[in-house]
């Protein structure tokens, strides 16, 4: 990787507001300071072309770029990236790649990115999901208690989750302890900052698994698929589109992991008490 920026993701930049509210409890209004999770607009420029804007919270603002890039299928490995350039003044990024990119409608669209899920997110119909979502080939194995440790240690990771209950939060974990975790307002940006730690720090995966805050639909799959990893859990529900990619490929999919109870909706065989 040659001429690349500063990679350093310590931005410093704000990721809460204070703000005054009115509350209503038992019959009275009350006055009240509290606090908020920042949006931030990021836009990315490749190869010298806009090609969208994401709305994040503002850290580890790298790994989100290099995250978001990789599951587009600009980025396969670091390697490929030979300029970076951030400026959280302007919020705009600046990546060059080895590579010329095509933005063509087959393969990629221009457009804006927001912090929910929704038409403003990629279907997993468009074609660099289906050419970058491949079946996973981890054979990692956990046990029932993996589950709960793994989540627990992502739910206490980040006061930011705890502060202002407007994030969520994924983290990369293995057996034994949490390796990463990564918050943001946008659950499909907390995943994308991950991958993008994975691909900085060469992270290996083939033993890992993924914990996230909300619930598992296609698109967290989608990513976890992109990303590597094996396992993925969650503290809510999945969908059924989720549980028939998860099941195409190959993911273990864990959810409404809660006190001592989980469901186990594909894959069984990578826990050891469910294996036969």
């Amino acid at each position: 990787m040659t001429g690349v920026g500063n990679l350093n993701d310590n931005h410093n930049l704000p990721t809460t507001r204070p703000v005054s509210v009115v509350r209503y409890h038992q019959g009275k209004a009350m006055i009240r300071q509290d606090v908020v999770a920042t949006e931030y607009a990021l836009t990315i420029f490749v190869n010298n072309k806009e090609m969208t804007t994401v709305v994040c919270t503002p850290e580890h603002l790298t790994e989100l770029v290099v995250g978001f890039l990789a599951s587009e299928g600009i980025l396969r490995s670091i390697e490929q990236l030979t300029e970076f350039t951030l400026s959280t003044i302007k919020g705009i990024a600046r990546v060059k790649t080895q590579s010329e990119v095509n933005f063509n409608e087959e393969f990629y669209n221009k457009r804006f990115l927001g912090s929910c899920c929704g038409k403003s997110r990629p279907s997993f119909y468009y074609y660099n999901d289906m050419q970058t979502a491949l079946p996973v080939t981890s054979k990692a194995h956990i046990v029932a208690a993996d589950v709960f440790s793994c989540m627990e240690e992502m739910e206490h990771s980040t006061p930011l989750f705890a502060e202002t209950g407007g994030v969520h939060v994924a983290a990369l974990c293995t057996p034994s302890a949490m390796q990463v975790s990564r918050t943001d307002i946008g659950r499909h940006n907390a995943l994308d900052k991950l991958y993008g730690y994975t691909l900085l720090h060469k992270q290996p995966l083939d033993n890992a698994l993924i914990a996230f805050s909300g619930r598992l639909s296609s698109e967290v799959l989608l990513k976890v698929a992109k990303i590597g990893v094996g396992i993925v859990l969650a503290k809510s529900a999945p969908t059924s589109l989720a549980i028939q990619l998860a099941d195409e490929l190959n993911i273990t999919a864990i959810g409404f992991v809660r006190g001592d109870t989980f469901n186990v909706y594909t894959h069984a065989w990578r826990i050891d008490e469910l294996s036969t």
